[in-house]
């Protein structure tokens, strides 16, 4: 399986993962960077072709909710690259997604005035290519390539995508909250043991104190402002964390009596409403069981802001989008406000490097709107954290729950992934990964093979099964439901076509019915990457009857391919050092020690070295040339399968 971060590799903004399974390409996320204005913006296309060809190349766009870091660039990519195939994204997210996108290039086109921005006429375009992606539901793309949504909590219509092709799965994220909050539930994923997770880090170092705790912190201080005559500016997105706290204000503002008012961007709060409403089966249960009586997102003290109000007298709070300070409403009242000590400025969510947000959190006093235009920051700042993503904990969580095989981390600064990588491997001894925005990574999956097993073999495989139960139990042990069945027999692979392969007892293993590989020496090195496939019969010389004849027997073979520079490095050997006869006596030295089994060396006329343990097993260095990679030859029959097991073991612990 490949994955590339096109963004958000060690990065937060611009989500963009390309993500290659079963021979099938998925961009996960199409997100645009909110902390620049020029080309990197957008994710760096041109890494999947130069030639505009990208339909050819990607299967599916997936996009797993309506924040513009991680769709914003979907128009661009669709209408001004040429991307023409299908795109998932749940109904909310279908909805709500062109409105944000149709906002941010209001700003960007009309009021900043950039050309060769994506038009509104591309945003529709771009959304008729969307293929509705519902909870739980299984979306086939093609034959091979399937899709299921899993709830993700965040804002409303937020998924997490689980994707599977051939032998090959991974579930992609996005943003999540594992903590159920005021209006949505936590999200929650089935144990799919993909094998690879790909997790947002946002707040990878952070454990988060109790939501009680932050919800008082935060009213305390807004009452304390407005008590000394200063206005509250609250940078928010429109859907999302802005529902989340106006409901908190407004259940305060009732309980206390309190008669100062409370603003939220004009319009936005009754597009919030409508989609609240439409898509109530989103929210948490008492959102649902409340909206029978009354819509609870009808504010009674919260009313539409007007730009006129931004110079009045007198104390004020205001929900002003968009949440990082980089552009709209909350840009322009945080220039007025901000030089009065008075007033107060609550940033409740993640803000990206580079954004007025960003700057204005690290302390700075004076701080460069742009090019034209500085703002003294006197200010009173506050970060109180109502982001809703998942911290340490959260993501340890979802990682428990859909028990990965490997994890790759994005979404996130590095030396948040870097901590969290060695937390996530030592708790679950699983690989982890936290590549870079373009940086390749390669993860090797295991390959399951479906096989038809013979009625003799499963009944004896179950007769032992039932003894051994019983030997239990007979010793008083509790013998735990039968879930798996350890087999051993002989796996005839199929020919590739309507022949399936066959799983047989040894006693009705036919050789007259199976090719036989004829008699070289298993000793003899073979070239290039000839090999006995596995599973393959091969007349061994090892194999004698009483008489002295050579007879047929079940010979198993594997080829283990290695890197010499990577083998080298870790065994401190120099670039003149027989790399092939180190690594054979390295291995015969373990095997002396861990197995009670003879261990044999040979040479043979050529110089050759072998490895001989027990009565087959042999281990020899493959020749190589320009044209091939290193490899290690194996080779065992059947009946000593458990001991081969042991001897691969060793094998994989001095190739690394």
């Amino acid at each position: 399986m490949k994955v590339v971060p096109l963004g958000a590799g060690q990065d937060v903004g611009r989500s963009c993962v390309l993500v290659t399974l079963g021979g099938k390409t998925v961009m996960f996320d199409c997100g645009m960077h909110m902390g620049y204005n020029d080309e990197r913006r957008f994710p760096d296309f041109n890494y999947i072709t130069t030639t505009g060809d990208f339909t050819s190349r990607i299967d599916a766009v997936v996009i797993t909710h309506f924040h513009l870091d991680h769709c914003g660039a979907l128009p661009h990519f669709t209408e001004q690259r040429g991307y023409h195939g299908p795109i998932y994204m749940t109904p909310p997210t279908k909805a709500i997604c062109p409105i944000l996108l149709e906002d941010y290039r209001k700003i960007t086109v009309e009021r900043k005035g950039e050309t060769g921005f994506f038009t509104s006429q591309h945003i529709k375009d771009c959304m008729k290519k969307v293929v509705p992606l519902h909870l739980h539901e299984t979306v086939w793309v093609d034959d091979e390539l399937e899709l299921r949504a899993y709830y993700a909590g965040h804002v409303l219509g937020a998924a997490m995508v689980y994707a599977r092709c051939g032998n090959e799965s991974v579930v992609y994220t996005g943003d999540y909250n594992m903590t159920p909050d005021r209006h949505l539930g936590a999200a929650w994923i089935e144990k799919v043991r993909p094998d690879v997770v790909i997790t947002e880090t946002t707040y990878g170092t952070t454990i988060r104190d109790s939501k009680r705790a932050r919800e008082r912190d935060f009213l305390e201080k807004v009452h304390s402002c407005v008590l000394r005559g200063g206005k509250v500016l609250i940078p928010c997105f429109a859907l999302g964390r802005a529902q989340e706290l106006c409901i908190l204000i407004e259940t305060y503002w009732e309980r206390m009596g309190l008669k100062v008012p409370v603003y939220f961007s004009a319009g936005l709060t009754e597009k919030a409403n409508r989609y609240y409403k439409l898509f109530i089966n989103w929210t948490n249960q008492k959102i649902k069981e409340s909206f029978v009586d009354r819509n609870p997102f009808d504010f009674k003290y919260i009313k539409p802001w007007n730009r006129d109000y931004v110079d009045l007298p007198g104390p004020m709070v205001l929900f002003a989008t968009p949440g990082m300070l980089h552009i709209g409403t909350s840009l322009e009242v945080f220039k007025k406000w901000a030089p009065d000590e008075r007033n107060m400025l609550i940033m409740p969510g993640y803000c990206v490097a580079g954004t007025v947000g960003a700057k204005v959190l690290s302390g700075m006093k004076v701080v460069d709107i742009d090019q034209y235009t500085q703002v003294n920051v006197n200010i009173d700042v506050q970060n109180l954290s109502f982001s809703a993503h998942a911290d340490a904990k959260g993501i340890m969580e979802l990682i428990r729950q859909a028990s990965p095989r490997n994890v790759v981390l994005v979404h996130g600064e590095k030396s948040r992934m870097t901590y969290l990588k060695s937390k996530i491997m030592g708790e679950f001894g699983c690989p982890c990964y936290h590549p870079a925005n373009g940086e390749l990574l390669e993860i090797e999956t295991s390959q399951d093979i479906k096989a038809l097993m013979s009625d003799q073999l499963f009944q004896e495989s179950w007769a032992k099964e039932q003894q051994r139960r019983q030997e239990l139990q007979t010793d008083g042990q509790v013998a735990e439901p039968i879930t798996q069945l350890p087999v051993r027999g002989v796996l005839l692979l199929g020919d590739g076509g309507k022949r399936l392969p066959r799983l047989l007892d040894p006693s009705e293993f036919d050789l007259d019915q199976v090719p036989v590989v004829s008699g070289p020496n298993v000793n003899a090195p073979t070239g290039g990457d000839q090999q006995a496939p596995a599973g393959a019969i091969a007349e061994s010389p090892a194999a004698m009857d009483e008489s002295g004849t050579a007879s047929d027997t079940v010979v198993f073979s594997t080829r283990k391919v290695f890197d010499e520079a990577a083998v080298a490095k870790r065994m401190g050997l120099d670039a003149s050092a027989d790399l092939s006869h180190a690594i054979l006596a390295a291995i015969s030295e373990l095997l002396t020690i861990d197995s009670e089994q003879q261990v044999r060396d040979s040479k043979g006329a050529d110089r050759s070295q072998t490895i001989e343990v027990g009565s087959s097993i042999k281990i020899s260095a493959q020749p190589t040339d320009n044209d091939s990679l290193p490899a290690l030859l194996v080779s065992w029959a059947w009946e000593e399968e458990e001991l081969a097991t042991q001897v691969l073991v060793i094998i994989n612990r001095v190739l690394g």
